[in-house]
């Protein structure tokens, strides 16, 4: 468990519980999940001591839950926001595949495999946050790196210069929240890239594109994706409208505009995402839906031609079949010109009806063939 005082423009690191909130700062308090029941008393007493109230065994439980969905509740002196952010790439490799779900990603590419989310929980009292991290969690690192960098360049300045650091515990678990989900927009990039690529695959004139079973799985990958943004929107929008409802004495008008104009960002964050991700998942269906349509049209195409043929060679097969006839008397049968007479007629027919059915384009080239 790591303890980390904010103060006006400065931050430090604590190795015990303080007494008091520090004057003009707030306490964050943040661990990794597999600690939690071994932390969890000395947690209870922080947040007594800081925060004014023990948390919730139900909120314990879901602190605890590493599959748990992105979730918002509250209590008259916390709130509970429970949010999924995406894996990184050494994540994705590391976690084992062990049900038919998992090994059937294996076939899909690394940018769908990247869509696999871990549980972040954060307990926001008005001066403590506390936040609950999967292992070796980045957000929680990436901040403390930030913030030690920003007080180190502050150092010296002016109270009014030093703004970068969060305000308050609400800000904070914005910040943090705000940064999990733009790792969600950067893989949009890697999304629509792979997606390219495929439907470049699926339109090209001659394509024998065999890849179906990854497309199925991308498919049903941005279907959860599209679910998981759904659940992290519900869950900001809900936080949101319980920050509006708040009294007005309960935080000052500056702080309550900043809260709301952070979370009205994340809330549109979230709502690109999920509008990239529905167009994402069009743009797949129709590009297969062109693919067989192109294919049954090359088939048509074929099926054409073949037609024409055909019908080019009945008169001739009628031809040969009349002289083929088994009687005494035909017409030209025992005549030394007749066998040229024949041969005349069949390729005068076959070129009448080859050049009509050129001009009618049964026999024409179509592009893209």
């Amino acid at each position: 468990m790591q303890i980390v005082e904010f103060r006006p423009g400065t931050l430090r690191f604590s190795e015990q519980i303080p007494d008091v909130v520090p004057e003009g700062g707030f306490v964050w308090i943040y661990l990794e999940r597999d600690a939690l029941d071994k932390e969890l008393p000395e947690l209870q007493l922080a947040a007594q001591r800081l925060g004014g109230s023990h948390l919730l065994d139900l909120h314990n439980a879901d602190l605890a839950n590493a599959t748990h969905p992105s979730h918002y509740d509250y209590t008259s002196i916390y709130d509970l926001i429970i949010f999924r952010r995406l894996a990184t790439q050494e994540e994705s490799m590391e976690e084992s595949l062990a049900s038919a779900s998992e090994i059937a990603r294996v076939h899909a590419p690394a940018a769908f495999r990247r869509i696999r989310t871990k549980a972040v929980g954060f307990v926001v009292f008005d001066r403590l946050l506390i936040s609950v991290h999967p292992d070796g969690c980045f957000t929680a690192r990436s901040f403390i790196e930030r913030y030690l960098a920003d007080a180190v360049y502050n150092e010296g300045l002016s109270a009014t210069a030093r703004s970068r650091l969060p305000a308050s515990p609400a800000d904070l678990m914005l910040r943090m929240v705000n940064l999990m989900v733009d790792s969600y927009l950067e893989l949009r990039k890697q999304l629509s890239a792979q997606l390219d690529h495929w439907q470049q695959e699926l339109l090209k004139p001659h394509s024998r594109f065999a890849n179906w079973n990854a497309l199925m799985v991308a498919r049903n990958e941005l279907h959860t994706l599209e679910d998981l943004c759904e659940e992290q929107h519900d869950a900001m929008q809900e936080w949101l409208d319980t920050l509006r409802e708040q009294p007005p004495g309960a935080m000052t008008q500056v702080e309550r505009d900043g809260l709301i104009a952070r979370s009205r960002d994340v809330i549109e964050h979230v709502e690109r995402v999920v509008h990239h991700v529905r167009r994402l998942e069009q743009s797949a269906e129709t590009v297969v839906q062109i693919h067989f349509s192109a294919q049954s049209n090359r088939t048509n195409d074929i099926m054409r031609v073949l037609t024409a043929l055909t019908a080019i060679f009945l008169p001739l097969n009628l031809i040969a079949g009349i002289f083929g006839m088994n009687f005494e008397f035909i017409p030209l049968l025992h005549n030394q010109s007749g066998f040229w007479w024949a041969m005349g007629s069949m390729v005068l027919i076959a070129l009448g009806l080859g050049l009509v059915f050129w001009r009618k384009q049964y026999l024409a080239r179509t592009s893209g063939r």
